[in-house]
């Protein structure tokens, strides 16, 4: 089985219910299937085969999932760059991985095309809009359970993203245990929250595929528009909503999720992506009998624990455990003496099975267990409490931000010879807060240094709140002092 076989079946099967559905576009499972293969065509003639990578570079629209099935259908693998991410960063990636070609829209070709050398091919997204209006030939090249699907970039520690690996069978072993998990039937109506380049967006585009059901694509300017998304559930009657915690916690707050009845034809709310404060769980459970999941995982292995949360733990004054492996998993806690943690135990997560990557791009394959670098304590029932990171990944809004890629950015300035960033705040109230010092010759201005970091990093990788100081603050060992840093900064205050 192949991710994009879970469309061709369903096409069979599902031919005239509704696959992807946007503000304006509603494909059914036949039009879906008939787009792609027409669009495979085309990528055909341009000479994308088995075994490529092809950028996707567009906001979240029905053409991107189409342009997603017609690259998998040809044996390649799609890389998708987020709608707003800068182009010299797109371009980067489309270098890095060696790309065949890449998909974007229109007023972004030519700029595009004269960065890129010519043997990467730049083609009109809006392409796959019109591919589907005749049937074709299917397009179905014979490819493997251990073949590259997609490539997801991530922020990466040396300053420059990774590029995280998955094939068929590491996503359809999540996929596989998420329909199953969820009872997901053909009646569901799937939300997606998340962009592409986001592995949430796993579950949201392939659980729905796998079970002929649709998927609701949340425009990303509607992203964090806590009103919007509050409507946008009661409108299309979603049954499966997935998000991180800071979307609900937003539409909670400032949407007035809480203040109507709950839709009856919610059954699930899953989050993932940063820890849940439990209060919103509390308010979230009181507000609805929908079940709620807790969903861990980093993009390496995708879903790889979850905790279906029951009311002992909405009696707990921290966010709900992570729980136990699932997807067909194994994971487990060790300890820095290298011994497996037992239960009241801390240490850090490792995970192996069906779900972890083939590797990073450009790398040796991955082999053996998966270090996550978070820590956990170990339950009583051999489930994991979720503790921290053990090195400077964060999380801010959902995104995971490796903070020496942003001091990258920063130190790539001509007049900034040095840069620090860390993370004031947790949940909702994370502000991604850097610290720059100028060179003695000049000294960049705020708004300088900002325009200079949006041509290098994704919206969510921007610092909230930049200063210019003489000289960064030292531990004894000659590190960075990030706790002196961050004293200076407190979240703001809050009335709620």
């Amino acid at each position: 089985m192949t991710l994009h076989q879970l469309v061709i079946d369903s096409a069979v099967k599902h031919p005239d219910r509704p696959a992807v559905v946007t503000a304006d576009t509603t494909l059914g499972y036949r039009e879906l299937d008939r787009a792609a293969d027409a669009l495979a065509h085309r990528l055909r003639a341009r000479g994308v085969g088995r075994g490529d990578r092809v950028v996707l570079w567009a906001d979240k629209s029905a053409q991107v999932v189409v342009a997603m099935q017609a690259v998998l259908r040809l044996g390649a693998a799609y890389v998708p760059a987020d709608g707003s991410a800068p182009l010299e960063r797109v371009a980067a990636l489309a270098e890095d991985c060696a790309a065949a070609a890449v998909l974007t829209t229109a007023e972004r070709l030519d700029g595009l095309a004269g960065r890129l050398p010519a043997a990467i091919a730049c083609q009109d997204l809006a392409t796959a809009e019109a591919a589907g209006q005749d049937a074709v030939e299917p397009v179905n090249t014979p490819t493997g359970p251990d073949d590259l699907a997609y490539i997801l970039y991530t922020s990466g520690s040396t300053g420059a993203p990774k590029g995280v690996c998955i094939s068929h069978r590491n996503a359809l072993a999540f996929v596989e245990w998420a329909v199953d998990t969820l009872g997901a039937g053909p009646e569901d109506r799937f939300s997606n929250h998340a962009p592409f380049n986001f592995d949430l967006s796993v579950l949201d585009l392939y659980a729905a595929f796998a079970a002929g059901a649709a998927v609701h694509l949340v425009p990303s300017e509607l992203a964090y528009a806590p009103e919007q998304l509050v409507e946008f559930v009661h409108r299309h009657g979603i049954t499966v909503w997935y998000s991180v915690p800071s979307a609900l916690i937003l539409m909670m707050r400032e949407g007035g999720l809480l203040d109507a009845p709950a839709p009856a034809a919610l059954r699930a709310v899953l989050f993932a992506g940063e820890p849940f404060p439990i209060p919103h769980v509390q308010a979230l459970a009181g507000w609805t009998p929908a079940r709620l999941l807790n969903l861990y995982g980093p993009t390496e292995t995708n879903v790889c624990t979850y905790r279906e949360v029951g009311p002992e733990d909405l009696r707990r004054d921290r966010p709900a455990p992570i729980g136990a492996a699932c997807s067909g998993d194994r994971a487990w806690a060790r300890r820095d003496d290298g011994g497996t943690a037992g239960p009241g135990e801390q240490g850090e997560l490792y995970v192996e099975g069906p779900t972890v990557m083939l590797g990073y791009w450009g790398r040796p394959a991955h082999q053996g267990p998966y270090p996550t670098g978070d820590l956990v304590t170990v339950l009583p029932d051999g489930s994991f409490d979720y503790v921290g990171r053990r090195d400077h990944m964060v999380k801010v809004r959902g995104h995971r931000i490796e903070l020496g890629e942003v001091e990258a950015a920063l130190t790539a300035h001509p007049d900034v010879v040095e840069a620090a960033a860390l993370v004031v705040g947790s949940g909702m109230e994370a502000r991604l807060a850097a610290f720059v010092v100028p060179g003695p010759e000049r000294r960049p201005g705020l708004l300088e240094l900002r325009r200079h970091c949006a041509q290098r990093l994704p919206r969510y990788m921007l610092a909230d709140e930049l200063r210019l100081t003489a000289e960064l603050p030292r531990t004894r060992n000659g590190k960075i002092d990030r706790g002196a840093l961050a004293s200076g900064l407190q979240p703001p205050d809050r009335k709620d």
